[in-house]
């Protein structure tokens, strides 16, 4: 899977992201792999922290391509995801034009910029190549499209940008160009793995995902979890691992403002360790329980319900459900 080969076959691809560090399921390997032999962009929708960001960090590790990632934001514009002109630049190179056609102007910035006597624009020369590529600052969308190179492209958290901004992504998921009116229209020069993440915030069109592979993201079940962790953990007692996991999932299924991820997971796995405990009782659950529970509200509701119940024997998930 590694540079520019395609993978040959789904187990390839998972095979592949296991030796980077990324345990996929069979549907999350299956549209990595798809992703790469069709050419499609992948949307990868679920709740925050189930590994949608990190899956598109795997891919760029397996297949030794340089990740390129726009992180969305509420007002996000097409200057700061596409390309913006260096103005500085531009008006210094007008001014420099200005003054080589004026010989008699005085130096310095404030000449140039007054319009010659009569009203008129500056000539051509003034103006000459102030939109080319020198003058062009290359943002994310650019860079990727732009890459001599094949590049991953990871657009991160895509719902928390508006309905024009999608619009806008349409050219560039469909035929992977960008047109700039001063340069023209700028095609891929390879061709990017684009990733987009959602944590389902709100929904997103239908011409959107038309144009993409999906996959849904959830927590994974205990097992799958307990190996993510210990992944990382290696040193982990599986004993504790199981308990660890267990208590997290407890936790999830709590009326939180954020559960807590994965991430935490493993966060909360390599604390444990380095305080050298060996069992997850109240004691260790109290002293610790800031690495997974990140709200002061949702902190008093776990220690409540959930803390209360380490002093009990290991079986705490099958508690839970009762």
């Amino acid at each position: 899977m590694a540079g520019t080969a395609n993978p040959a076959s789904v187990a390839e691809v998972k095979d592949a992201l296991a030796r980077v560090g990324y345990l996929s399921d069979e549907p999350a390997a299956l549209v990595a792999y798809l992703a790469q032999r069709l050419g499609k962009p992948v949307l990868v929708e679920g709740p925050a922290g189930v590994g949608k960001t990190e899956l598109a960090k795997a891919i760029a590790r397996a297949t030794e391509r340089k990740l390129i990632r726009l992180q969305c934001y509420e007002g996000l514009d097409e200057s700061k995801a596409l390309y913006e002109w260096n103005y500085r630049k531009q008006l210094l190179r007008i001014q420099a034009e200005a003054s080589s056609d004026s010989p008699t102007s005085p130096p310095g910035p404030a000449a140039p910029a007054q319009a010659p006597a009569g009203g008129e624009s500056p000539g051509p020369d003034a103006w000459a190549d102030i939109f080319s590529e020198e003058f062009l600052l290359t943002r994310p969308l650019l860079q990727a499209i732009a890459a001599t190179d094949p590049v991953v492209l990871l657009i991160d958290e895509i719902d928390k940008t508006d309905q024009e901004f999608e619009a806008m992504l349409l050219e560039v998921l469909s035929d992977f160009q960008i047109s700039i009116p001063e340069l023209g229209v700028i095609e891929a020069r390879t061709h990017p793995i684009v990733v987009l993440t959602s944590n389902n915030s709100r929904e997103l069109t239908e011409a959107l995902k038309r144009r993409c592979l999906y996959l849904w993201l959830d927590y994974p079940e205990v097992e799958r979890e307990m190996e993510i962790v210990r992944l990382h953990s290696p040193e982990l007692d599986q004993h504790l691992a199981r308990r660890l996991v267990e208590v997290v999932h407890m936790v999830r299924q709590l009326d939180l403002k954020k559960p807590p991820s994965i991430a935490e997971s493993i966060d909360w796995a390599r604390a444990l360790m380095l305080l050298g405990a060996d069992d997850l009782d109240a004691s260790v659950f109290q002293r610790t329980m800031s690495i997974i529970v990140k709200h002061r509200t949702d902190m008093d509701l776990v220690a409540e319900r959930v803390g209360m119940k380490l002093g009990t024997a290991p079986g705490l998930e099958a508690e839970a459900a009762g």
